[in-house]
């Protein structure tokens, strides 16, 4: 009973599997077809003489190494500054105590039920009005103002380290800013690798921000990605669309496969207590 019941989970999970991954396979194999192929009837679900122009054209259309530049700049920085940030955050809200901190607590966590469009229109006008249009300050400006999830996930794990760490600091003379940077922070790995994957892929794979504050010289490779393959009647190359999308996955999927056992660690930590 209990083996039959464990095969039928295992289908249950590979079907899923399959329906999750389903896009992007079909993804990478419109990368290899003809751009005749999408037109054809009946459908070519598999690509009759697979090719790998359509990436040769996706790298050369446009500059595809410069735009993707512009998008490692803004995810290194963002993902960094919002890191350091909500580690400092979290640590302050783990460890230091002060008069309406729960509140001010509270009030963090709520804000992550504020969806983010409902703020895009007021913040650009701001950054209009700050001549900061067509620079990369905002992305800076975010990070060192952190995020509500990742400084909820640092707290969480300061929460459950050991006292006694820091008693021991304090009577070895360390100050708070001491003893966050020398014990806190470097016993949070987890929490750090997880705050990295979240943050650059939330920066690497947003489209509507960089639409709305950056001009086409500036913008992020998401965008061009999006706007910059077509032909010279305006019509869409999607093979090409679906050469630089696949490449445009590798970055995000070179960090998780680096920080991948950080990650499940701090996901599977962070939650408790």
């Amino acid at each position: 009973m209990v083996l039959a019941r464990r095969k039928v989970v295992y289908m249950l999970l590979i079907a899923a599997l399959v329906l999750f991954l389903s896009p992007f396979g079909w993804l990478v194999i419109t990368a290899f077809k003809a751009q005749s192929e999408l037109r054809a009837v009946p459908i070519h679900w598999w690509p009759h003489h697979p090719t790998l122009d359509n990436f040769k054209q996706a790298l050369t259309l446009f500059d595809y190494l410069g735009y993707a530049r512009n998008s490692l700049t803004i995810a290194v920085i963002y993902s960094t500054l919002i890191t350091l940030a909500s580690a400092w955050a979290g640590y302050g809200f783990a460890r230091l105590n002060g008069p309406g901190k729960k509140l001010v607590f509270g009030v963090l966590l709520s804000t992550l039920m504020t969806p983010q469009i409902i703020t895009l229109i007021p913040t650009y006008l701001l950054f209009a009005k700050a001549d900061l249009l067509n620079t990369y300050v905002p992305w800076v400006l975010w990070g060192l103002a952190g995020a509500p999830y990742l400084i909820f996930l640092f707290r969480q794990f300061f929460t459950n380290m050991p006292k006694e760490l820091e008693e021991a600091a304090i009577v070895d003379g360390c100050g708070q800013i001491r003893i966050f940077w020398r014990i806190f922070l470097p016993q949070s790995w987890p929490v750090i690798a997880t705050s990295l994957i979240l943050s650059f892929s939330w920066s690497w794979g947003d489209y509507i921000t960089p639409a709305l504050l950056l001009d086409d010289d500036r913008t992020t490779l998401s965008v061009k990605i999006a706007t910059g393959y077509v032909n010279e009647h305006g019509t869409g190359l999607y093979t090409f669309v679906a050469a630089g999308s696949v490449m445009y996955i590798v970055p995000v999927l070179a960090l998780f496969l680096i920080l991948q056992r950080g990650f499940i660690t701090g996901t599977a930590t962070t939650g408790l207590k």
